[in-house]
């Protein structure tokens, strides 16, 4: 998709960027002698422990076999089907007998309803695709008997790199994608002239064709679920050898005794908007190829580099002994509990922020699997989940110091309010703007799946909340008028849709689920569960504090501080837990350990919940989170490692850590780690670390607030806090040795380590250094 970016920033935007020298360090074209990689000492044996590489739009995911390279290409926009519209016609009629269900206790009855006339039509939606692959054929290469092997992935270049000898012959390929030019670069080079072939070919409906030194795939997407495809799509492969030849055999380009050869490929479909694919993918294909044959591999590689690092050398971060990183990744990661690994978890936030910056640079938004995808029907769909999954892709965003990361989930939000809004009136009869728990390519909104999980209206208020935190990291007023009508909208739904709870008095969302939770009386469907109130509190205050800042709407704001009170307050149950739902449910829910944490929301991502402040809840909480248990899905203990440096409990955070990082069978790869394949884990476990080290609420910084025992001595530079701030962090046991503040906005803040605190003021632009001894 050609895109016309709309800055997050527009006027005065330097601080949401970190337009600060401290924000934005120049990129230094020389490699660091520490730069953070994975490397394994053999190929990978199945996709998933392939290497990623991308470019925000275009991905690779890289096998690194010696013989038969298969590189597996993705385009961000390749979804199945076309422009659609899922809302059911009979929904707004049946939703009074569910609603009538549900207060009657007749859950069963009302799932039976909202199955047969309130879900969405159809009701699954569209799949990310594969475009498919480019093969890479090695004549002179014995599969079977190669040496000294070592593949790697160099987080801080973002280029992954092959090499090894067989008969007697080095071989060496570097592989990247270029956000800079649009395409992937890959050479290959030998100690002696080489053969290769060269194909595409694609498990979608296309023609692969060689026409001189390149190869071109046209194509069309699938239909799915009765929508038909819309979408062309076009690849191509551009071969530049360094002497030998090249001949055409069909699909195939030939290579004969080559020195070197670089591989040029670019990708594109026909989309330009959720309503519009008459792109023009060939053209696109066409020009961005021409222009990277004319600046050469050199010139594509110096700039892929210096962009990347731009963005990528903002953050650093040392735990434990950097080396243990010359260990093999695949023998760190996978297993061993037992044998704590410090550095392991320094290098996973390294990742994960590389696969943010590979995944969300313009294009689409990270979806299920990032931009990774090999099959035409992925698990989920790898599409969005937005109960969860897809805001938990952007927790590590801003406190990763990658802001420019945050706009394509931003402009997804903003496409997707409006087919939100065709929703809300034509399901609900109301004002504003709702998604449900899934979306896709084409911003569908209605409820999906089953009514079990899909019938859950709270998938626009919390992402709408989440740009409110994007927000609050860099108080950039241009960006506050820009996601303000989406927090209104939001807000405006809820109002007009809210049902009295006849038992409390209290408003409540009717019909909704604690997502995709049983609560053991027939069915997940309910009225009010916990999550729907803490997202509801979040909306409706920070729409309120929104619309005093821009001074707009005063009467509503009355309006909404008069229905948010009327919400019911968190509960707490028989066991000392934080309640799931209105009624104390939790000990009848068939799965106690569900993987799961949505009544947890208030205490992260949400403040609501805090130690200090709301004590009595913080212990329902930690009482909510040891009845759940240690062992979970990747997404989910990377969720829990999250809410317990919350609680401040480094102890059993880093044991989500370890058991995230180490304890995930058959994981030879990080693609792996906790299979199937969900990159939501890479994220929200990178956001965990960070959590754990530094925490920012409203104008106070806590440094070190949930630090394990075994990362006693470290150093992270770079994390960003609330109100504009960026903070340098140093510690020997257990203790800070430096802090430096970078503040981009003007104000006073409160620096703490555990009870000890020092109050500041900040003037943007000056770095302020603290004593530490001011602090302990």
């Amino acid at each position: 998709m050609e895109i016309t970016r709309r800055s997050v920033l527009a006027a005065g935007a330097a601080t949401m960027v970190g337009g600060s020298a401290r924000g934005a360090p120049p990129a230094d074209p020389a490699p660091a002698a520490d730069a953070p990689k994975l490397w394994h000492a053999k190929p990978a044996a199945q996709w998933q422990e392939g290497y990623p590489i991308g470019n925000g739009r275009l991905a690779a995911t890289i096998a690194g076999q010696p013989k038969r390279e298969r590189i597996q290409l993705n385009d961000g926009t390749l979804f199945s089907g076309g422009p659609y519209d899922n809302v059911n016609p009979d929904a707004r009629a049946a939703l009074p007998r569910v609603r009538a269900a549900i207060v009657a206790g007749r859950y069963a009855e009302a799932e039976a309803i909202a199955e047969a006339s309130v879900q969405a039509k159809p009701m699954r939606e569209m799949s990310y695709q594969s475009i498919g692959d480019l093969l890479l054929d090695f004549g002179g290469v014995n599969d079977t008997a190669f040496a000294d092997y070592r593949r790697e992935l160099d987080l801080d270049a973002a280029i992954a790199t092959t090499s090894f000898t067989s008969d007697g012959v080095r071989y060496r390929r570097e592989a990247f994608a270029s956000a800079v030019d649009d395409v992937i670069a890959v050479r290959i080079t030998a100690d002696a002239p080489f053969d290769m072939d060269c194909q595409l070919v694609s498990g979608q409906r296309a023609t692969a064709r060689a026409d001189g030194d390149t190869i071109r795939l046209y194509g069309v997407n699938n239909a799915d679920y009765g929508i038909a495809g819309r979408l062309r799509f076009a690849a191509g492969a551009t071969v530049l050898a360094s002497e030998g030849r090249i001949d055409r055999d069909g699909p195939l380009l030939r290579i004969r005794g080559a020195r070197a050869i670089v591989v040029l490929v670019a990708a594109a479909t026909s989309f330009r908007s959720p309503v519009d694919v008459g792109g023009d993918p060939e053209g696109r294909v066409a020009t961005r190829l021409a222009a990277a044959r004319a600046r050469g591999w050199q010139a594509l590689r110096d700039a892929h580099v210096a962009d990347h690092r731009a963005l990528f050398r903002r953050l650093s971060i040392t735990l434990g002994d950097p080396a243990a990183n010359a260990r093999p990744t695949d023998q760190r990661a996978g297993h061993a509990l037992d044998r704590d690994d410090p550095a392991l978890a320094a290098l996973f936030v390294q990742f994960g922020r590389y696969l943010l910056i590979a995944a969300s640079r313009g294009g689409e938004p990270a979806n299920l699997q990032g931009k990774w995808n090999d099959l035409n029907r992925p698990p989920w769909g790898s599409k969005y989940t937005i109960n969860i999954n897809t805001e938990m892709n952007y927790w590590p965003a801003d406190t990763g110091n990658l802001a420019e990361c945050v706009e394509p989930l931003t402009r997804m939000v903003e496409e997707l309010a409006l087919s939100g809004a065709r929703t809300a009136q034509a399901m609900y009869g109301a004002r504003g703007w709702v998604a449900h728990h899934n979306t896709d390519l084409w911003r569908a909104s209605g409820p999906v799946d089953h009514a079990r999980t899909g019938l859950w209206p709270m998938g626009a208020a919390w992402l709408s909340c989440q740009l409110w935190d994007h927000w609050d990291m860099h108080r950039d007023l241009a960006y506050l008028r820009r996601i303000y009508p989406l927090l209104r909208g939001a807000a405006l739904f809820h109002l007009d849709t809210l049902q009295p709870d006849a038992a409390s008095g209290t408003l409540v969302t009717n019909p909704s689920l604690s997502p995709e939770n049983d609560h053991g009386h027939g069915s997940t469907l309910c009225a009010g569960p916990a999550m729907d109130r803490q997202i509801l509190r979040d909306l409706f205050d920070r729409t309120i504090a929104a619309a005093t800042l821009l001074r707009k709407d005063a009467a509503l704001r009355r309006q909404i501080g008069a229905v948010r009170a009327r919400l019911a307050p968190d509960r707490i149950g028989k066991a000392g837990q934080l309640q799931e739902w209105l009624l104390d449910w939790d000990a009848d829910a068939p799965e106690p350990t569900h993987r799961h944490t949505s009544h947890l929301y208030a205490l992260y991502p949400s403040q609501q919940i805090d130690v200090e402040a709301t004590p009595v809840l913080a212990a329902a909480a930690r009482r909510s989170l040891e009845l759940r248990g240690t062992e979970a899905t990747g997404w989910a203990l990377a969720w829990r490692m999250n809410l317990w440096a919350r609680l401040r409990d480094a102890g059993n955070a880093h044991l989500m850590v370890r058991r995230l990082l180490q304890s995930a069978p058959n994981a030879p790869g990080w693609l792996g780690l906790q299979p199937p394949f969900q990159i939501d884990c890479f994220f929200g476990g990178t956001a965990g670390v960070l959590e754990m080290l530094v925490q920012s609420r409203g104008e106070r910084i806590d440094l070190l607030p949930a630090l394990p025992e075994a990362w006693g001595a470290g150093r992270l530079a770079g994390v960003r806090v609330r109100g504009g701030c960026v903070v340098d962090l140093t510690w020997a046991q257990g203790q800070p040795t430096e802090v430096v503040l970078h503040p981009e906005v003007t104000g006073r803040r409160v620096v703490r380590f555990g009870t000890r605190q020092a109050a500041v003021r900040l003037t943007a632009g000056r770095p302020l250094r603290l004593d530490p001894a001011s602090l302990i």
